[in-house]
């Protein structure tokens, strides 16, 4: 689940290590969105630290539930944060998150390694987690869920307060699906 909105992420601000609160508009998403996920067993449930997915995962009635994991941080921006993709273009025109990283901060093999040790924990469970995370961050867990390189998330648009499922079709890790 990627949290619900904030207003950096309404702005399209990058919105990496900040702690942003939700807006009053994504904490009533986040409420639908437990009423979404009602009834269903996890195994685990996780969370970013950051409030924003802390207090989605709360309002969808699993925080008390929720183990807090660092490795569900959101792509760190460094020289980057707090500031829009045009904003960056206007020094940068060619300049390509996905390709580029950010100075100061992580580029997307960085995220890569540090979600590949999730992805194994998530392989070796038992049952269904659930996750509670950040846009940038999501996208390369599942781009890496299905043997991609963490560069190919740019391919996989992510809404605030969406539903994502990855799961097996047989030994097969696959995106059942994806930004709903």
């Amino acid at each position: 689940m990627r949290h619900a909105e904030t207003e950096w992420s309404r702005d399209r601000k990058h919105t990496g290590r900040t702690d942003v609160p939700l807006l009053e508009e994504g904490r009533e998403a986040a409420v639908a969105l437990g009423r979404r996920l009602a009834g269903h067993e996890w195994t685990e449930v996780w969370t970013s630290p950051l409030s924003r997915a802390r207090d989605t995962c709360s309002l969808a009635g699993l925080g008390d539930r929720a183990g807090v994991r660092e490795d569900l941080l959101e792509w760190d921006y460094g020289e980057y944060e707090g500031i829009t993709t045009a904003e960056i273009r206007e020094t940068r025109p060619t300049w390509f998150l996905w390709r580029d990283g950010c100075p100061g901060g992580e580029g997307p093999f960085d995220v890569g390694r540090r979600i590949d040790p999730l992805i194994d924990e998530l392989c070796a469970l038992s049952g269904d987690a659930v996750l509670f995370s950040h846009g940038h961050v999501l996208r390369v867990l599942a781009a890496r869920w299905i043997g991609l390189p963490p560069t190919d998330g740019a391919l996989l648009a992510l809404s605030t307060g969406a539903v994502c499922v990855l799961g097996w079709e047989r030994e097969v890790r696959v995106i059942w699906r994806w930004n709903s």
